[in-house]
């Protein structure tokens, strides 16, 4: 790996985080059913990555609901940082889009199933992205496996792991509190591994 790789500062997105960052850094996440989007902006010198869990922020939000809480829903964290952007003077034709995640985690129960929520987290952020004037310039959406991506801002570049995680787990690389889930240690034991060797 490239010397100047190797010198980045590293922040690891959590599901339900955005982050935006104005100097180099080497910026990871691990996706199932989550997407994952990456913005650069070069002039600026500003990279973001957002890792949002679900479609559509609730029509009906619980009262004192936070931007925080906000940013676990596709729609809510892209616009977000589209207004994040705009304030800090980037023009909407100069971000550099990346998409990826959305996968099915969990086998289709038969042919008339609704949705999976990768599938409904892939189409709401490709149309809150057109719906913003952003530009997609890469993407890597579907599939039945988690993949673990790693930003790095200094030069725009994504590299991509695809990561095999037990078939039966639904909650996969995504797992989030209150879900009860049998291969969730298994699956935590994997990624911890993952990112324990890619640190060293």
């Amino acid at each position: 790996m490239p010397e100047h790789e190797t010198a980045l500062p590293e922040l690891y997105v959590q599901p339900g985080e955005s982050h935006l960052v104005r100097e180099p850094t080497m910026m990871r996440t691990v996706l199932g059913s989550c997407v994952g989007a990456t913005f650069l902006i070069p002039r600026l010198g500003i990279g973001a990555l957002c890792h949002p869990m679900l479609p559509s922020f609730p029509l009906n939000p619980p009262k004192g609901q936070t931007v925080e809480a906000g940013r676990r829903y596709v729609d809510f964290a892209i616009r977000e940082l589209a207004g994040r952007f705009d304030s800090l003077g980037a023009r909407r034709g100069e971000v550099e889009v990346k998409l990826f995640g959305g996968a099915d985690v969990l086998p289709a129960v038969s042919a008339g199933s609704k949705p999976t929520v990768g599938r409904l987290n892939c189409e709401a952020a490709l149309r809150v992205l057109r719906e913003e004037d952003f530009g997609v310039v890469a993407s890597s959406l579907g599939g039945t496996s988690g993949i673990n991506i790693q930003f790095n801002t200094a030069t725009g570049e994504v590299l991509l792991k695809r990561l095999s995680f037990p078939r039966q787990c639904g909650a996969a690389a995504d797992c989030a509190p209150g879900i009860i889930c049998p291969y969730r240690a298994a699956c935590a034991r994997q990624v911890r591994g993952m990112q324990d060797r890619q640190s060293r």
